[in-house]
């Protein structure tokens, strides 16, 4: 949440010539409705299945640039999913950097909450162990910018050879 996902990813398919789809925007487009409505109407036990379905279903197109939310790790069948049908690409950010970057962002339903650098703490607590299980690609993100870090992306997938 906050460490890149959406933006690197437009730019990653960019420049590999792939198609780009995230799968909150997809949920959105096909809801008709905005992921916070979706929490506050079934929950994120609601949410989640849906995104589950959605991961599923854009994981059998070829040649895809996917960005998921944050919490697409959490259940298992979202990890088996993505380890089996693509190269998964884990962009890191620091506590501080991810609190800086969502500061002022209200369309996150889990950080509405008082104390919000606790909250991304704990969601890196859990998270974390998580998305390097998954992840063929582990990058820090930092201050460097979004082409460089595309480029370091880039790199990494020549190195897997996928």
């Amino acid at each position: 949440m906050g460490a890149g996902k959406s933006t690197i990813g437009r730019q990653l398919a960019k420049a590999l010539g792939r198609k780009f789809y995230d799968s909150d925007r997809e949920i959105e487009k096909r809801t008709g409705v905005s992921i916070s409505w979706i929490f506050e109407m079934e929950g994120e036990a609601g949410f989640r299945e849906r995104e589950q379905r959605i991961i599923e279903e854009l994981t059998e197109l070829n040649n895809i640039v996917l960005a998921t939310g944050g919490g697409a790790v959490l259940a298992e069948e979202n990890r088996r999913t993505l380890r089996k049908n693509g190269v998964v690409v884990y962009l890191s950010a620091s506590l501080d950097q991810l609190y800086r970057r969502t500061a002022k962002d209200k369309k996150r339903p889990l950080l509405q909450t008082g104390d919000r650098k606790q909250k991304i703490r704990d969601l890196i607590n859990q998270r974390d162990p998580l998305y390097r299980e998954v992840a063929d690609i582990v990058l820090k993100t930092g201050d460097q910018s979004v082409q460089q870090t595309v480029n370091d992306v880039l790199q990494q997938l020549k190195k897997t050879g996928k």
